[in-house]
């Protein structure tokens, strides 16, 4: 049987997972508050291509709040809806995108109680569209370099002030 994607080079079908990890100097708990809890009015801090969010559904953040992102990113501009599908405070909060096919995870593992805890942050592009696919290789480096990059700030914000 033959694969005309692979025949074309039109590049893979696999997810581009980018994936990183940094050790933070609060507790898990105090993590999650600013990331979780916090997430309406934290996420574009630690994500600076974020430049408008809205959170959809009424009440505090909590497994199934939605919320609504506009991004630029490397000049361009996309609007996404998403849907927090995992909301396990202190441990780990998921995003998934709603109108477009992502999954971005926030692991917390305490290390030292009250001290440290290992974040561990994903960023899943469950689908590339035909027309990127040329660009895969980029896509996937832009991907790696924005994990790297989310966490580094998540780190430097928790750790510049009270969380």
């Amino acid at each position: 049987m033959f694969n005309l994607g692979s025949m074309l080079n039109l590049g893979s079908t696999d997810p581009v997972i980018g994936r990183a990890n940094t050790i933070v100097t609060c507790s898990a708990a105090e993590l999650f508050r600013f990331l979780g809890d916090g997430l309406f009015d934290n996420y574009p801090k630690w994500s600076p291509e974020v430049k408008e969010l809205e959170q959809l559904t009424p009440g505090p953040v909590r497994l199934g709040t939605e919320g609504r992102q506009v991004r630029v990113d490397q000049g361009r501009r996309s609007e996404s809806k998403f849907k927090i599908s995992t909301f396990e405070p202190g441990r780990r909060i998921t995003l998934v995108g709603v109108s477009d096919p992502f999954r971005c995870t926030y692991e917390l593992q305490e290390i030292h109680p009250d001290q440290s805890t290992r974040l561990t942050f994903s960023f899943e592009l469950l689908e590339i569209l035909a027309i990127m696919r040329p660009f895969e290789a980029l896509v996937r480096a832009a991907i790696k370099d924005g994990a790297e990059r989310t966490v580094q700030n998540i780190k430097r914000l928790a750790e510049a002030k009270p969380v």
